[in-house]
């Protein structure tokens, strides 16, 4: 496209979820308490991770981690989702757009290492117990916790060096909710089907290798358990389900919208609500729910509160 006629974008539409009046106002009331609910319980799992001694351990240092990545990955979205369902015009600046593209990504490989991490801590603490509090010091865990930061930063560096370089020009609408980098990359004014292959395969690397290592590690770990103790077996994959399950509900909607898209588009929104909104939700509900000593925890913690209360 000629320089001349090439105009710049300073800002793009979003279209967002819903179309009616009385259906963005039901959207922004259930979203606005989803996104409470998200907030508030993953500050509670920090607090209680933070605060109770008991819980100083490597599997709930882990945990705290991902409450305060999963608090984030749906801050980077959300609130500006829930404030658009009352306006009528719902645009974004160019560098709010590419601010969401990074950090989006940044969070979210940042969390798919972090669920290798903590499949790995898993595998010491059931395959080698008598060696798990040497593998896994202090030392050791921050290296992870910093590592996964790092592979989330070079992750959304890579794509956010290519996009923000793009030549925009109109049309400037984006049919969803926030900033979802394909929807981005196909309003640039260029052939966007070698970059949009290039994204997708960079995003399957990281995707696809975090998520073989996490089946592989949960596999052998209850195989290697299996073959010692059928009582064994069962206290691990009791252990280990709340994992998998983190693991499913968040690794398969980012696969069909960035690895393997489907190009639908009522699909593509509500997999993407599903993975920044439903996940950080989901995960305080499976590891406090389905976890004894966070319940534990919660209970002197509330105890404390009601001693504190009565004192007063």
């Amino acid at each position: 496209m000629d320089g001349e006629n090439q105009s710049v974008v300073s800002e793009f539409a979003l279209l967002g979820l819903g179309h009616s009046w009385n259906m963005k106002v039901l959207l922004f009331m259930i979203f606005l308490m989803l996104y409470f609910v998200i907030v508030t319980g993953n500050i509670v799992i920090m607090t209680l991770i933070i605060t109770d001694p008991h819980l100083h351990s490597p599997m709930y240092f882990f945990l705290a981690n991902l409450s305060f990545v999963d608090m984030w990955l749906s801050s980077v979205t959300t609130p500006k989702m829930i404030t658009d369902f009352l306006r009528e015009n719902k645009t974004i600046s160019f560098a709010g757009c590419m601010c969401q593209i990074f950090f989006a990504h940044f969070i979210a490989a940042g969390e798919m290492v972090l669920l290798v991490v903590m499949a790995y801590d898993r595998y010491v603490a059931i395959c080698k117990p008598l060696h798990y509090s040497t593998i896994m010091n202090l030392q050791k865990c921050i290296g992870l916790v910093v590592s996964s930061w790092t592979v989330g930063f070079v992750h959304a560096m890579s794509h956010i060096v290519v996009i923000v370089r793009l030549p925009f020009c109109g049309p400037r609408e984006i049919d969803s909710f926030f900033c979802d980098m394909p929807l981005v990359i196909k309003l640039a004014c260029m052939d966007s089907y070698n970059l949009d292959l290039l994204m997708n395969v960079e995003c399957g690397f990281v995707g696809i290798t975090c998520f073989i290592l996490l089946l592989i590690s949960y596999t052998y770990i209850l195989l290697s358990v299996h073959q010692k103790s059928k009582t064994g077996a069962s206290k691990a994959l009791s252990t280990c389900s709340a994992h998998i399950s983190v693991v499913v509900i968040f690794f398969v909607p980012c696969i069909f919208i960035y690895v393997c898209p489907l190009n639908i588009t009522w699909l593509d929104k509500f997999l993407a609500v599903f993975y920044s909104v439903y996940t950080p939700l989901l995960n305080p509900a499976i590891y406090t729910m389905r976890n004894k000593e966070m319940k534990i925890a919660m209970k002197r913690l509330w105890s404390y509160y009601m001693c504190s209360q009565g004192k007063t």
